[in-house]
């Protein structure tokens, strides 16, 4: 069997499949304090640790420059991977936790790596880059990497599959809308740019992170704010602008009337409408329009608005995608050689 681990800083999922990826046990726990996660852990590993689990498959955040494709992972591999944690600190972390819970729960099976950057690995040289010192951009690693790039990948081929168009030979446009938020240009298969970068804070406004913004602010903040980085990554976004980190309370408030709430929503859509717009220009058209993520695949009213007087997809077909990384990861996992 292959179990995925899906480990977040905010919650635990799982989802258990045998050999033909047939679902057989999920679970998602959600956790509000993080001093317990590890207790938290250990507690839904207890459910499926008598299980014949072979492999178990872990969606990690960041690859950094080490990693680009999947990973069996060993003592120094992990070691690699914690070094790179600084690039995302809301993701990484939890990752590694859940890597070290499952050697020591299933210390037969193999412990697999899959990145969300590894979609990304390939960018064009001109998405990729940063116009920043070359000096500088090599000493830090500095490039645009990529994020969500599992969600992507999958909602792209699953939309192009019941869209009935060919993934291979297309345009698509992928948007993975939720607490993270982000889009995707894809042509011919390949990914040729993305909104988010260096780390997952860039690009679309976010539920609690602000996006790209004037770097002119973040240098402001870090010199003025002892906590800037927590207030870009956790009070930042809608949460900002209206106080509300949830997309159905911001939505429910705007309906009875709160201004804050309706500025947040604008600000969110009008995010999304910016980069849909910006891809159809680089793609030079869009076949395909995907939205998936919890707000994407499950908010009609959010997808409308994005959707509203945008005369260049009037081509394009859509498609709504629930997400699913844990099949993904699966199926990547069982096509791997290692």
């Amino acid at each position: 069997m292959i179990l995925v681990l899906n480990c977040g800083s905010q919650s635990i999922k799982y989802k258990l499949f045998d050999s033909s990826l047939k679902l057989v046990k999920e679970e998602k726990r959600e956790i509000f304090n993080l001093k317990n996660f590890k207790a938290c852990l250990n507690e839904e590993l207890s459910k499926v640790k008598n299980y014949a689990v072979l492999s178990v498959g872990h969606r990690v955040v960041h690859g950094g420059e080490v990693f680009s494709k999947p990973a069996k992972l060993d003592v120094k591999k992990i070691s690699a991977l914690k070094k790179i944690s600084r690039l995302a600190p809301l993701h990484n972390p939890y990752n590694i936790l859940g890597v070290e819970a499952c050697r020591k729960v299933f210390p037969r099976a193999k412990q697999i790596a899959v990145f969300d950057t590894e979609f990304f690995a390939d960018l064009p040289v001109s998405a990729a880059t940063y116009p920043l010192p070359e000096l500088i951009r090599k000493k830090y690693g500095i490039k645009k990497f990529g994020f969500h790039g599992i969600s992507h990948e999958y909602s792209a081929k699953e939309g192009a599959r019941l869209s009935r168009i060919n993934f291979e030979s297309s345009k698509i446009i992928t948007c993975h809308l939720g607490g993270g938020a982000s889009i995707t240009a894809i042509k011919n298969g390949k990914a040729i740019d993305t909104s988010m970068g260096f780390t997952p804070m860039e690009g679309l406004v976010m539920m609690t992170r602000s996006g790209s913004i004037d770097p002119g602010v973040v240098l402001l903040l870090s010199k003025t704010q002892r906590n800037a980085s927590d207030i870009l990554n956790y009070e930042s976004g809608v949460k900002g602008i209206c106080g509300l980190s949830d997309m159905r309370e911001v939505l429910e408030e705007a309906e009875r009337g709160s201004k804050k709430a309706r500025l947040a929503l604008d600000i969110f859509v009008r995010s999304a409408k910016k980069y849909i717009g910006a891809y159809c220009a680089v793609l030079g058209g869009c076949d395909l329009l995907v939205f998936t993520g919890a707000i994407g695949h499950g908010s009609a009213k959010i997808t409308s608005m994005v959707l509203e007087n945008m005369p260049m997809l009037k081509n394009a077909k859509i498609s709504f995608i629930k997400p699913d990384e844990e099949l993904a990861i699966a199926q990547k996992i069982k096509n791997l050689k290692i």
